[in-house]
């Protein structure tokens, strides 16, 4: 089994990161390692297994993130995800919803290790994928180093190598999931101290990135860097992450990007896919360019198509194309 690359990877992300978003994103960049949404373990069991876990195999490497809280369903959830093709298994320790804390998964976790080391023993027995973990620092008042080291240090035991940190804590109850983002301060010096102690482990830092100068910093202390909402936003950071982490120059410019798109557009449609399951994630596509308000514009305007009539879908990707070669040069009125 060849080791993956979590140099640079894009956070799993809950309504965002589906099957779509990470086709998208492959387009843009050949190297970082994309995750799905988190996906309950007692969902994969008693679900539509196909629908819940099925990808297309262009968006390899893919990792799956799981979310519950019984060994035996994780490391059948873990299993499951392997016979899918996906190509490492993850655990949620850092979703502070009161839904999910509601359910005993996420962060909440974080207050039981015995019960995840457990959880994580089952899915390194159940499958041959690295398995990993991703969490915060901490919770509430519960947020000295001392603690995440000691977190770390039990669950490590079990046989996981990988920890993906979010340098904030979760406070549990108090905030909204939006306010958890923001809110708690960033503690990156927790997470390269984390290294620095576990230098046998592979550290993944998130929270907070992003620029490309970031990345660049952060990996002269850990191992990786995840970045969530920059590219979800502003999706074309990918190229500039290709460009100088990776040295890759073969890189799809935007327009590029749309037309490769077209043909997977049609391709879902017949399927049953509305047009705006797709396009919803490229509204920010064009960030930063002249006119890149009409290619959002544009989009809300003409993307919420929900019938699966293959000529009104071609009507408007022709009016798509050459707009989005246009809006790079700021040409359009």
């Amino acid at each position: 089994m060849s080791r993956l690359n979590r140099t640079v990877s894009v956070a799993p992300m809950m309504d965002c990161t589906d099957k779509h978003e990470r086709f998208f994103l492959r387009l843009i960049s050949k190297n970082v390692l994309l995750y799905t949404e988190m996906i309950v373990s007692e969902a994969i069991d008693r679900g539509d297994k196909k629908k819940l876990l099925e990808f297309d195999m262009r968006e390899k490497p893919v990792a799956l993130q799981l979310g519950g809280s019984s060994p035996k369903l994780l490391a059948n959830a873990s299993k499951t995800g392997e016979n899918f093709g996906y190509d490492e298994i993850n655990l949620n320790l850092g979703c502070p919803s009161k839904k999910v804390q509601k359910n005993k998964f996420g962060a909440c976790l974080i207050k039981e290790p015995n019960l995840v080391a457990d959880c994580l023993s089952e899915m390194v027995n159940a499958t041959s994928l690295p398995v990993t973990v991703k969490t915060r620092i901490g919770y509430d008042n519960v947020d000295h180093y001392e603690n995440l080291y000691n977190f770390v240090n039990i669950l490590k035991r079990t046989g996981v190598k990988t920890f993906i940190i979010h340098a904030r804590k979760a406070m549990l109850g108090k905030f909204t999931p939006k306010q958890n983002l923001n809110i708690p301060p960033l503690k990156y010096d927790y997470v390269y101290k984390l290294k620095r102690d576990f230098s046998d482990l592979e550290i993944i830092i998130n929270g907070g990135v992003t620029s490309v100068s970031e990345v660049e910093n952060h990996l002269e202390k850990v191992d990786g860097v995840m970045i969530g909402r920059s590219v979800y936003h502003s999706p074309y950071l990918l190229a500039e992450i290709e460009n100088q982490i990776f040295n890759n120059f073969d890189v799809l410019s935007r327009q590029d990007i749309i037309e490769k798109l077209i043909v997977y557009v049609k391709q879902e449609i017949k399927k049953g896919t509305r047009l705006n399951q797709i396009m919803r994630h490229t509204l920010g596509l064009f960030h930063g360019q002249n006119g890149s308000s009409y290619w959002k514009r544009y989009l809300s305007e003409n993307m919420c198509v929900r019938d699966a009539d293959i000529s009104k879908i071609d009507h408007i990707m022709d009016k798509v194309k050459p707009n989005s070669q246009n809006i790079s040069a700021g040409q359009i009125d």
